[in-house]
């Protein structure tokens, strides 16, 4: 009732489409600004989109085109985070990264790369020899040539720290609508109509964070598209936790035209990560997995880190990221219409969200938008999940442990469920609590989960737990 109420009679300062990670980052930089925001987000939950998968690595940007969008935001964004992260409880596992020759034309091609890291201020990268690649990664495969040494790239919680943005948007006063699909909209020189399938919606800005379907919402309210999305599928593999002792940096390839190629990584929640592949596709909805491609990723991973053959592969998952035919990010100032549109936000939107709302924000403010700061911001917190942090199950009063693979707590599924923004279905509830995840994938816990949940999601939870499963692969 009070969400109608809402949609009938309220105006506010900013309308953001879409609560994928940059949809929730800007939902926070315009919120501590002063403005009044709405959000709009079609699915189930926030980051229902392109944002549920990514490598989750915290980026320097120091392989970014120099002098691009995309550099500058992931730059200004790196900063943002680790100058918040402590007062609102943002994982940070310090891990370094690697960028690896494997060959002769790979080892000639690092010259340039650490020319560029230096060029977009990374001044702390360096080449380092065989012998000291492997007397810090004893555990790659001896056919490496050299690397560049990166030791500012760090592994984040990829689910945590949008979670937490737009929660410290909610807590200082942003309304965010889940559910809610933008049908079509008009603006009239001076406030927005946005019609929705609960109502219409009144605002002055518009700020098109839609991701995948980024280009279709500017069809639909301003008749025109700054950019066409072509779907990139990204297909990972997750082997098990044992996996977490035989390698420290994040190792990176040789990154070519297309994709920063397949990365082999350690997960802020004990696993290791081997991916993402980077294929066109036409849909932008089919994130299912390929057998064929698993078994390539497999083989990649364990040809790299041979150790990796004894450990057993836990889960299989697919992202897909909204890229267009444009190198660099697509942020486009329609002044006439007081209209953004943020598009081509790829693999690094992650790293780059915090950049690129402070950067949207200084854009409208230069047109004129003045918003009174907030002087009493609210930082809220949440229970940790990352590896990195001490865990509910290690807590007094937890209520015993539910999901015993990745020790989630009835406590920790209580509160997901319950507050701001509570889990819409199983996919955020696993994206707040990490339940299901595991080796087992929900087979032990799912008869308490189905008690704990009951009458919170659409969907019954036993045709969600089916549909949600991810492929499991332990017999290699």
């Amino acid at each position: 009732m009070k969400e109608n109420k809402i949609l009938r009679s309220d105006c506010f300062d900013t309308i953001i489409v879409g609560a994928g990670i940059v949809g929730c980052a800007m939902a926070r930089e315009f919120t501590l600004a002063g403005a009044k925001v709405l959000i709009l987000e079609k699915g189930e939950d926030i980051l229902d989109g392109a944002s549920k998968g990514n490598s989750a690595i915290l980026h320097t940007g120091f392989d970014a085109p120099p002098n691009s969008v995309e550099h500058a935001c992931i730059v200004e964004s790196y900063h943002e985070y680790l100058s918040i992260r402590k007062k609102l409880g943002l994982p940070l596992m310090k891990t370094s990264a690697l960028v690896i020759a494997w060959t002769e034309e790979e080892e000639n091609l690092l010259e340039g790369i650490l020319e560029k890291a230096k060029l977009n201020g990374i001044g702390d990268t360096k080449i380092i020899n065989k012998k000291e690649v492997l007397s810090k990664e004893t555990q790659l495969s001896s056919d490496v040539r050299a690397a560049i040494y990166v030791p500012r790239e760090y592994v984040i919680d990829p689910w945590t720290a949008p979670n937490m943005y737009m929660l410290q948007a909610i807590k200082n006063g942003a309304t965010l609508l889940r559910e809610t699909e933008v049908k079509a909209g008009k603006y009239d020189g001076e406030k927005w109509l946005i019609e929705t399938n609960r109502g219409i919606v009144k605002g002055t800005n518009v700020i098109n964070c839609a991701g995948l379907y980024g280009d279709k919402l500017d069809e639909m309210l301003i008749g025109k598209k700054a950019f066409e999305i072509r779907p990139r599928k990204g297909q990972f593999i997750v082997y098990d936790k044992a996996a977490s002792q035989l390698i420290n940096a994040i190792i990176l390839p040789v990154p070519n035209e297309i994709t920063k190629g397949v990365v082999i990584c350690r997960t802020i929640f004990g696993n290791v990560l081997v991916g993402p592949t980077a294929e066109e596709q036409k849909s932008r909805d089919d994130a299912s997995v390929v057998q064929e491609t698993l078994e390539s990723l497999r083989l990649k991973g364990e040809e790299l880190v041979p150790a990796l053959k004894n450990i057993p592969i836990t889960a299989t998952f697919a992202g897909i990221r909204p890229a267009t035919e444009y190198k660099d990010y697509c942020i486009k100032h329609y002044e006439e219409n007081n209209y953004i549109s943020v598009g081509g936000i790829r693999s690094t939107g992650l790293s780059a969200a915090l950049g690129i709302a402070k950067r949207v924000f200084r854009d409208f403010q230069a047109y004129g938008s003045q918003y009174e700061t907030r002087e009493d911001i609210i930082y809220p917190s949440m229970i940790p999940v990352a590896e990195t942090e001490k865990r509910d199950w290690e807590k007094a009063g937890n209520e015993g442990i539910v999901c015993h693979c990745e020790l989630v707590t009835q406590r920790e599924i209580k509160q997901a469920l319950a507050g701001e923004i509570p889990a819409g279905s199983l996919e955020g509830l696993k994206r707040r609590t990490r339940v299901t995840m595991g080796r087992c994938q929900g087979f032990y816990c799912s008869a308490k989960l189905s008690e704990l949940t009951q009458g919170c999601f659409k969907q019954p939870l036993a045709k969600a737990i089916k549909k949600s499963s991810v492929t499991k692969a332990d017999d290699k």
